[in-house]
């Protein structure tokens, strides 16, 4: 979602919440006893989590009296012109810090993987490839070798370079099947060395993994991942 309808979004739930309360009533403390009061008391907290991303750009004394005017029948203090003009500014205001933190994020990343992958390159065991990306053998099986288009059924763990666990199949209780051309080339490319039975552990630069672009929360922009992986089974493609 833009800025700009996360703002717009934001007040309209904030319309939507103080729409039949009179102001002086918004004040007191409630009881939590009713399904009424429960609900209302619900939808303050998604509204509360839904300003926390643009709360260092908003007054709430001014919001507070926004709603007052609105509700109130008062004078409104900005006509609608000078509101969109407000909203766009400050939307545009968070992107231009969104994107510099991403940039920020996406260097540091860069940097940190890259110290740590000519590190992790002279420890013993330690393989790399012409991509860059860097294994390690954990247990050596003696099965079939998986190809580019086979299906692959694997357990594993994946981590930050700090740490920090980001996904585990383990975890789970559940080992994933999928084929080894729909996931990122670090693994496309690792899984090929392997032979079912075995367990490995890759290094997987940024560029092999989910670059600049990062996934989901956990994993950020240009970071290194490391993946313990234990190849349990290799399914050739169905014919078409």
């Amino acid at each position: 979602m833009s800025q700009k309808f996360r703002v717009l979004a934001v007040c309209a739930c904030a319309s939507l919440l103080f729409a039949c309360a009179k102001p002086e009533e918004a004040a007191k403390p409630v009881e939590l006893t009713t399904d009424a009061q429960k609900f209302g008391y619900a939808i303050g907290v998604d509204l509360g989590n839904s300003l926390k991303p643009v709360v260092a750009h908003v007054d709430i004394a001014a919001l507070k009296q926004g709603l007052d005017d609105v509700n109130g029948g008062g004078e409104l203090k900005l006509d609608e012109a000078a509101r969109e003009e407000v909203k766009n500014s400050v939307s545009q205001k968070m992107q231009e810090e969104q994107i510099k933190q991403r940039d920020e994020a996406a260097a540091k990343g860069a940097a940190e993987g890259e110290k740590f992958l000519a590190e992790n390159a002279t420890k013993e065991g330690v393989k790399t490839t012409e991509s860059g990306l860097q294994y390690k053998v954990i247990t050596e099986g003696d099965g079939p070798a998986p190809g580019a288009t086979d299906e692959v059924t694997v357990h594993y763990v994946g981590t930050l370079i700090n740490g920090e666990e980001f996904d585990s199949s383990i975890a789970r209780g559940q080992p994933v099947t999928f084929p080894l051309g729909n996931v990122i080339e670090g693994w496309t490319e690792g899984l090929q060395l392997m032979k079912t039975g075995s367990k490995y552990q890759f290094f997987i630069p940024a560029k092999l993994g989910y670059g600049e672009r990062g996934a989901g929360v956990k994993i950020g922009p240009n970071q290194t991942l490391i993946f313990e992986v234990e190849l349990l089974g290799v399914n050739q493609p169905a014919a078409e």
